[in-house]
């Protein structure tokens, strides 16, 4: 029995049921795997059902507000993600006429495609032999065959793929890269993989050569800044407070938050009371300020490391107006708010 022959009857037997793995249309497929990216299935699959649900079609996503597909994403994070998913949406109603190209190299020229996705509509959806590379990918084809290529360095990709292209030959490559993926998922795992039960555990070089935990290899490691958000919550006799869209290009861009104070370090009240920003909203004297949480909320992300506190700025009257505090549920946030502003307005 080949390789790939064996990995397809283990996929036979493991395979996981998911709504996506129903259809072969481009627009689910795709949906499915911008959704599933740096996301656990679990956390994933009601994103995906959600934005069915709501957009049935490109053309229903396209059509949408971004602030609708914004709220529908908030809680998955990298949101760049979904802005890329809206903007490739209405390309795809505008420049093709709502059909979706069929082949790696086109769709690779939209905005948010990359080999992975390109590979996974391709190959699924057309059967073309473009080999999907993931972590999942890496971590099988690594420990398989003993590889100590940096999964990092600039030239894995290529290496990897052209392993997994020459392993899928004679099967369907969207069945094949489906297997690869799920077997790295369920099996080949991260950590504490199922050798014991595992069809190629003879002919595995890092089982042989007890390399699992040691493979695959890194170069490189993330390194995490800390920086410090200090948001301004604002209170007012008429129930009145203050959210506004984060437009600078970075984290959460397009979301809304309230007024925030970034700084180097823990800031206490003299500082917070002294920030220009308070004045933009109200006047300083019809003020009165206090720390809601003490200890700052860690949160962290992929480069980041945040500490978050909250203020409360209680004052007479805002100078712009402001917006009703039952109205900010309307608005997509990024999660670490969505969670304060759950429990902060019962």
């Amino acid at each position: 029995m080949t390789w790939n022959t064996q990995l397809m009857a283990w996929y036979k037997v493991h395979k996981r049921s998911f709504p996506w793995r129903k259809s072969t249309d481009p627009y689910s497929i795709w949906l499915s795997e911008i959704i599933m990216q740096q996301t656990r299935v679990a956390q994933g699959t009601p994103y995906y059902e959600s934005f069915i649900k709501n957009f049935p079609t490109v053309n229903d996503l396209a059509a949408a507000e971004e602030q609708q597909v914004l709220k529908l994403w908030q809680g998955l994070g990298y949101y760049t993600r979904a802005r890329n998913l809206h903007y490739t949406a209405k390309e795809i109603v505008s420049e093709y006429n709502s059909v979706f190209p069929k082949t790696f190299k086109e769709l690779l020229t939209l905005k948010g495609i990359g080999d992975y996705t390109a590979s996974a509509i391709s190959s699924i959806c057309y059967d073309e032999p473009q080999a999907v590379i993931d972590g999942n990918v890496y971590r099988v084809l690594s420990r398989f065959f003993g590889k100590d290529t940096p999964i990092d360095a600039s030239y894995a990709l290529k290496e990897f793929k052209e392993l997994a292209t020459q392993l899928m030959v004679g099967v369907s490559p969207g069945e094949f890269n489906q297997a690869l993926m799920e077997f790295g998922a369920l099996q080949c795992t991260p950590k504490k993989p199922a050798c014991n039960s595992c069809p190629f555990q003879n002919d595995c070089k890092a089982f042989n050569q007890n390399l699992v935990s040691k493979l695959p290899l890194k170069k490189n490691k993330i390194k995490v800044s800390d920086r410090y958000f200090n948001y301004l919550v604002f209170e007012t006799p008429n129930n009145k407070t203050v959210l506004q869209k984060r437009t600078t290009k970075g984290i959460w861009q397009n979301l809304y938050e309230f007024p925030l104070v970034d700084s180097l370090n823990v800031l206490n009240i003299s500082e917070i009371s002294e920030a220009s920003l308070i004045s933009k909203y109200t006047k300083i004297k019809d003020t009165s300020i206090s720390i809601i949480n003490e200890i700052p909320i860690k949160y962290k992300l992929s480069h980041q490391q945040l500490y978050i506190t909250y203020w409360k700025v209680k004052t007479k009257a805002l100078l712009e107006g402001g917006m009703f505090e039952n109205e900010i549920h309307n608005y997509p946030v990024p999660r670490v708010l969505d969670k304060f502003i759950k429990n902060f307005y019962l």
